[in-house]
Parts: structure tokens; sequence; C-alpha cells
């Protein structure tokens, strides 16, 4: 069987058990910090296990996209060199959310692999594993499926303390844990390894295929195991290992999706090496970095961007392992699309993007690689000995990114030795950071315990009528606030909207008789709204009844911004394309903030085209229009869902422009203009990056977006005042004026190269002779740090064999420059003299031994810097 039929087969036989089929989450987990990435299949339903996040279904399928590249699951540089690891794979699961349990998880994992009209696998291949203690999953497969004691094992606590196995589970520290019970294949006796549990476990011969989790504790932070009222199911099987198993192949890369891709690779770099490991890594990286991509990450040099970078370096620096010169590995994304585009596409659609970002990538590394070529014999040229110290290399790998076994063939090249003692020193400290950075401890049992739900009627009213349910003080539960407190009200219902996609919380009054309570800003803790202020007069009590009050101006001038940040997204898209992606928003009263995925600056004439398109769409006032919909009928309309989002069955879906296909078409649950011509007008005010691909766009609209107009305006004025024309004339006397600096630029920088050679006749006469060597250390005047350069080359040629040490003071700083003529670089080196130097005056530098330059911040300290160096200068000729 192929891999697409059996990941077809096997949602197939979960949907004919009821299971609901879900498509694959990204593997960006939505609102869960406590993860790099989407690791397993029971990722997207954290929230359903805990009770949180209550569905439509109580039983589920799904094939879920998997990253394991970082944090706790990192194997990356196992990947490509083993028969089965992986940064990216498939995970096929079912779930039982408080449905069925043991027995029938256990029959319907049996029954699928075994059965004729599924994976018909032969039983006797079939191995099974159970938790030590968990009898009731023994008799199951013992007594009821058949498969034989002896190939049963049960697994205790076999990683050093209670509940720490291979056959127990746990969500975290605290919160769902359970027993587990997996499914192994024997692969026959001609492979080494031995069945699980044994010494030789960790062979290839038995393989585990299947993992069923049952999560029947909620383990509290004391360790106490708390049975859960509803236990549930999660299993997994990962699609390329059954792959392997059932196309009779040993490696997972000797299976259909991966062949096509390995071919690729050789084809684009030319390599003949067809048993390569570079073959297998590179074919591997290419499914992670491109699903990376689709699902909106961009390389860079922190999180899941550095993760994303990493695997693209390491990939091509296999690629150039194997021959390749040119980039090539964008030019893959076409053979995987073509492999998986038909099961996810998504990935055809973001074909071009994809490999876009990756070709910039590619060209940005050799950039990188030349770099750090130049740092290394840097480093090489200072050196006393021919050992390259383990901190250089791992500062070139780590900072630079420049690879340890390319520092190795150089090093090789130049008769140096390399102290990989000190490397893995640095590495593992390293790995001990990433370690503490990636222990995430979060205790699924201290949620805020605020019960309730307040109803929102703020989309239709500014005015309402609302219980109050619940009063805090300090964090805490008040029965009442007094006058002069402040504190947090939570009400029944309200017409306050509370912060949430980026729009700001709502701000105006809470009112009753003989009271006031000032309402600053509103936010949402799980469905409950609060009203967050100070209580101005009079005094509130649980159970009292008030009147809501939304500040309706600073409401409205929100939702202009609100509804111009949909139209501007749409606009985005059209312009720069459909890989743009939400990264960020703020709708304020006063602007609005977007920050999006783009991989390179917008340029001037694509803003003008966006704030046009925007335009366009206030002029023609269409009516923008709310509906609710089920959350799958309102994606096959198009509609736009946020990236990292989670979303209720049912959704708010927002829609503005005339026709059939409105302009801008997106789930939303916050408040908008009733036409688009409320907006009035749409101006941007600015555009840049905040992270690497992803970019930030600031405009006003409305009444802010007219007074920015009226300040252009008003600057125009007084600009043409000044330069004594008309507001229509301002730029051609402006591009005058500037020609005619740029031609006084010119004309003082002429001068002052003059003044600098005139310098240098002077200072010549400074020089001493020492043991036949010209030698010239002086603090010089009138010259500006910029022109040292051009003032010590001249003073090095005049001086025929010499050393030179040339110092300015500019701006409370020191700047120095040093030079010596090749016949001398044996004897003295500049970049040691500059160190020397610039260490006395509280600074850094170095260079190459015939010039090098630095510079500090004591400048009292120069002069004493300067004997100093003038003494060590004559005793090193």
């Amino acid at each position: 069987m192929k891999s697409a039929e059996i990941r077809q087969a096997f949602l197939e036989y979960f949907k004919s058990k009821g299971h609901e089929i879900v498509p694959s989450s990204s593997l960006i987990p939505a609102n869960d910090p406590t993860l790099l990435f989407t690791n397993a299949g029971m990722v997207q339903f954290k929230d359903v296990f805990l009770g949180t996040d209550p569905r439509s279904y109580s039983r589920a399928t799904t094939s879920q996209r998997c990253v394991r590249a970082g944090g706790k699951h990192n194997d990356l540089e196992n990947v490509g060199y083993t028969a089965r690891h992986h940064t990216f794979f498939e995970m096929l699961g079912n779930f039982s959310f408080g449905d069925y349990f043991k027995q029938d998880a256990i029959h319907f994992a049996w029954e699928f692999l075994t059965a004729p009209e599924w994976m018909n696998l032969p039983k006797e291949k079939l191995w099974v594993t159970v938790y030590a203690s968990d009898d009731e999953a023994y008799e199951i497969w013992s007594k009821q499926v058949g498969v034989p004691v002896e190939r049963i094992v049960r697994i205790g606590d076999n990683k050093g303390a209670a509940y720490a196995s291979d056959n127990f589970w746990a969500m975290g520290d605290t919160g769902p844990c359970g027993p587990c019970t997996e499914i192994f294949y024997d692969h026959g006796a001609d492979v080494a390894g031995g069945p699980p549990g044994s010494p030789e476990e960790d062979g290839d011969r038995y393989i585990e295929i299947w993992n069923v989790v049952f999560m029947q504790y909620n383990r509290t932070a004391d360790g106490v195991m708390h049975p859960l009222p509803r236990p549930s199911v999660d299993t997994g099987m990962g699609l390329e290992r059954v792959s392997a198993v059932m196309q009779h192949v040993h490696s997972n890369y000797e299976i259909d999706l991966f062949q096509n891709l390995l071919a690729a690779v050789e084809q684009v770099t030319g390599t003949t090496d067809t048993k390569s490991h570079s073959l297998k890594v590179i074919a591997d990286h290419i499914r992670s970095c491109s699903f990376l991509i689709v699902d909106g990450v961009v390389p860079s040099n922190e999180g899941r961007g550095y993760v994303l970078r990493r695997i693209m370096r390491r990939a091509i620096r296999h690629g150039h392992k194997l021959g390749a010169v040119e980039p090539f590995f964008h030019k893959l994304v076409a053979p995987l699309v073509a492999e998986m585009g038909s099961a996810y596409p998504e990935l055809a659609k973001a074909q071009a993007h994809v490999e876009q970002l990756i070709f910039k990538e590619e060209q940005q590394f050799a950039k990188t690689l030349d770099q750090g070529m130049r740092l290394l014999e840097q480093a090489i040229e200072g050196l006393e000995g021919a050992v390259i110290p383990g901190e250089t290399i791992f500062r070139l790998y780590d900072t630079y990114g420049f690879p340890v076994d390319l520092t190795a063939d150089v090093a090789r090249e130049r008769g140096y030795d390399l102290d990989m003692d000190g490397f893995e020193q640095q590495m593992e400290a390293q790995r001990e950071r990433a370690r503490a950075a990636s222990q995430f401890g979060v205790d699924y049992n201290q949620a805020l315990k605020l019960e309730g739900e307040t109803h929102f009627n703020g989309y239709t009213q500014l005015v309402d009528e609302g219980n109050v349910v619940t009063l805090l003080a300090a964090g805490e539960s008040v029965d009442a606030l007094e006058s002069g407190m402040s504190g947090v009200v939570v009400l029944d219902n309200t017409a306050f909207y509370a912060e949430s996609g980026g729009q700001v919380g709502d701000a105006g009054y809470l009112a009753w008789s003989n009271g006031r309570f000032e309402v600053k800003d509103t936010t949402k803790e799980g469905k409950l709204f609060l009203h967050h202020g100070v209580l101005v007069e009079g005094r509130l009590a649980v159970g009292g009844k008030v009147v809501t009050h939304v500040n309706a101006a600073r409401r409205q001038a929100v939702a202009l911004n609100h509804s111009a940040t949909h139209l501007m997204h749409s606009a985005l898209r059209k312009v720069l394309g459909e890989h743009v992606q939400q990264k960020g928003s703020l709708v304020a009263p006063d602007r609005l903030r977007f920050d999006f995925s783009h991989f390179e600056a917008v340029k001037p004439e694509e803003l003008r085209r966006i704030e046009d398109l925007v335009n366009a769409e206030v002029r023609a006032n269409a009516e923008v229009q709310t509906r609710l919909m089920n959350i799958d009928e309102a994606k096959a309309a198009g509609a736009m869902a946020l990236f990292g989002e989670k979303y209720d069955d049912e959704v708010r879906v927002v829609s503005m422009g005339e026709g059939e296909e409105r302009f801008s078409l997106e789930l939303c649950g916050g408040t908008h203009v009733k036409r688009t011509g409320d907006i009035a007008v749409f101006r941007i005010l600015s555009e840049g990056g905040v992270a690497a691909g992803v970019r930030r766009i600031e405009a006003v609209t409305g009444e802010e977006a007219l007074r920015y107009v009226e300040e252009g305006e008003e600057t125009l004025r007084r600009l043409g005042s000044m330069l004594k024309g008309s507001r229509d004339a301002v730029l051609d006397k402006v591009e005058a004026l500037v020609e005619r600096n740029r031609q006084l630029e010119r004309e003082l920088d002429q001068l002052k190269r003059r003044l600098a050679a005139n310098a240098g006749n002077e200072l010549l006469d400074s020089a001493r002779e020492i043991k036949g060597a010209k030698v010239l250390v002086t603090q010089v005047e009138g010259v500006e740090s910029k022109s040292l350069r051009d003032l010590l080359d001249q003073l090095k040629n005049k001086l025929g064999n010499g050393v030179v040490l040339l110092a300015v003071v500019e701006d409370d700083k020191v700047s120095l420059v040093a030079g010596v003529t090749k016949e001398l670089t044996a004897k003295v080196k500049a970049g040691d003299l500059i160190r020397r130097v610039a260490e006395q005056v509280g600074g850094k530098g170095g260079g190459r031994p015939d010039m090098a330059q630095g510079g500090g911040t004591q400048v009292d300290a120069l002069p004493a810097a300067l004997i100093d160096a003038a003494q060590w200068i004559e005793s090193q000729l």
C-alpha cells in the first residue's frame, strides 16, 4: 500500500467507528506557550481532554503534521543517519473524549492492523507492551484479543522514578496522565535487536508502530493521582513507520513518500553518491522547512524561526557536501508538492512563497559562509600556537552559523588542529541553556477558578442592565467595593467589549442609584467579562444591579480602525501575495497597528496601492455584514481564520464589499462599522520590520486621518513660506537645496583631504628612527576619525619601512588606527598593538598584522597609552 492509501484507510476505518475526521492543525500550537511545535496528534485536543474546550463530537481521528526539532523532542543530529528519525512526520491518531476506553481502543487497533480488509498484518509478527500494574489492559490483550502471553511485555517504572516509564504518559508534571499500551512489529531474526523491555531493545528488529494512551488520572502538584470522571483515549501511529512495514522495507527513507524526494535531491545537487546520508538529511528537511513556512514560521535568530533557520542551514550544508555550488534547496519544493500537495492543498497553494523564502535564506547563508571565512582567517592570523581554540570554533558556529566541519577543513589546509574538547564544553553549556529555556512548568490545576458566563449584548447596544456576580479587589474576591477603591466588576450581562483579537477593551461607566464605577478597561477570563476601574461614588455589592454605559465615541473610533484593519489585511494579500498572514494587531481608538508575514520591506508604490484599494472600498460605502456560521461552513466559504487563533464550532463571520466575492471575509468577534463609508478616509503612517520576516504597518482612519492630512498640509505651507515659494513649488526647491548640499559636501571633503595630507607631511617630521625603522606614535588634531585610515596609508607609503599608530579624540571617544609595513610584520603586528592601546583607553580593537583599528571611551588615559605603545614597539623591534 502507498502511504497516501494507508492515511486514507486509517481515517476511513475510524470514521466507520463513529469518529469525526478532524483536519490536521497548524504546526504552531494554538494558544499554547508550553510547546515550540505541534509534536503529537493530541496537541490540538489538549483543551478538550482538560474539559475546557467542548466539542460537538466525543470521538475524533486525524492525520496530524508534526515537527520534532527543538525543545524536549530534539533529535535533529540523528536525522538522516538512522532508519526512523525525522524532523517532520505524520501521526495518525484516534481519540475518545470520555467515550470509549481500554477495551474498544485495543480492539480498534488490533482490527485495523490485522483484519484482511484493512492492513492485514500477520498477527504472529506483533508484540504488545502494557504498564506493569495495568492488569485490565493485560487481560484484554491476552484473553479477549488472544495475543500469546509470551508476546505481551509488562514495562514498569524504567526511568528512575514513580510513573516514569515508557508505558506511562503524562501531559506534564501535573494534569491528565495514565498508562499506555504499545504495539510492536517484528522485522525478523535477520535484523539485530531484542523485544521491548529486553537489554537489546534498542535494536531495529522490534519497531513500535502504535501507542494507546489511557488518560484515567489527574495528577496534582502534590503527586496524588485522582481518577478522572471521564477517562479518555489518545492513540498514535506514525505514518512513515507503518508505511515501511506495509511496503516491506526496513528504513522509513525507502518508502514511496521519500523515494521521489531522494531522486530529486540527487538531481538538484548533481551528486553521484547515492548512498550518502546527506541525501536523507535534505529529503527530510525540505518537508519540515516547507510545512513550517506554510504555517507562518520565517527564518530568524530566535524561537521557532531559529529552529527553522538551523534546519535549513543544515540541509544547505549537506548539499554543499554533495557538491552543490549554487542555491538548490528551494528547487525541492516542487517535488514535495507533487508528493504531498493533494493531501495538504495548503502546501500547493503556498508553493511560490515557500520557494522564495528558502531561496533568500540560501543567499543569506552564502554571505554567512563568506563572513565566517573572513573571521576564521583573522582568528588564525592572531593565533599563538597551532591549535584553534574551542571558544573560537563555537563562536563561529553559534553566532555566525559557520559549520564546524568547514572550520576543520580550513584548519587542515593551514596545518592547524582544533580544540574539540573546548568546543564540546561550549556546546554543552549551550544545551544546558536550551534545556532550561524549554522546561515549561505548567500546573494544569492552577487556572483561575472564575466560574460562569457573561452574556455580551454590545454588538447591538451600548447600554444594558447587568447583575454583579463577582467583585475583585487586589486580585481577591470581596463582597463589596467602597468609594475610592480600585477593583474589578464581573456582570452576568454587559454591553462592554472585552479585549480580544487585538481590539482594546471598552471604557465607560457602570451606574446605579447613588453610585458610579468608572470602567478604564474590559478584559476576558474564560467566558467572563472583567470590568476594571475605580468606584468613584457610592457602594457596590455582589448581587447589585447596574446599568452599563459604553463610551460611544471611543467605541466608534475603535470600530473604524477595526474595520479598516480587515480591509487592509485583504489589500495586503491582493498586493503582496496570499502568503501574508497576520502576526499580531492592535486596534485602538487613535490608530491601528498590523503585523504580518512578509520577507522584505513593502515598496512605496505597493503601500500606495494598498492605501488606494482600502480607500476605494471606503468610498464604495458597502454594508458591513455579520453572520453566525458553523466553523467548517465559514472556512469553506473562504472566510479567513487568523493564524494561531482557536475558534468555537459556531463563529462570527464579518464581510465587507459588494458582489458574491466580498473584498474581505474574516472570522472575527470584534465590533465594526455599519458601512465601510463610516471609515471616511484611511492613511498609512509607517511601515517597517519588527522581526525577521515580520513587517508592521501603522495607520489611522476618520478624524485622526483627517488631522494627519491637515498637519501635512500645514507642514507644506510652512516649507513653502521658508523657501519663498508656493506649496506646489516645494519639491523643486528642496531638490535644488539637496543637490547644492551634496556639492558643498564634496567640496568640503576635498578640503579635508588636503588638510589631512598637509597634516601628514608635518607628522613625518615627528617620526623617530628605532633600529633602522621609522616609528610614529601620535595623537592628531583637526582630522575626523573617518579620515584616519587615509592618513595612515599616506604615512606608511612615505615612511617606507616603519610602524604608525594614530589616535584622534572625537565626541569624547578615542579612535585608533595602526599600520605596519610588510617588512616588519614578523616583529610587530598591528592587531596586537591596537588591542594593547585600546584596552588602556577602555575599549577593544583588532585586525590584520599590517593594519588594525580600535577605540575606547577613556580619553584621559590616551597620553599614557601612547607612551606605553611607543615603548612596546621599541621592545619588539
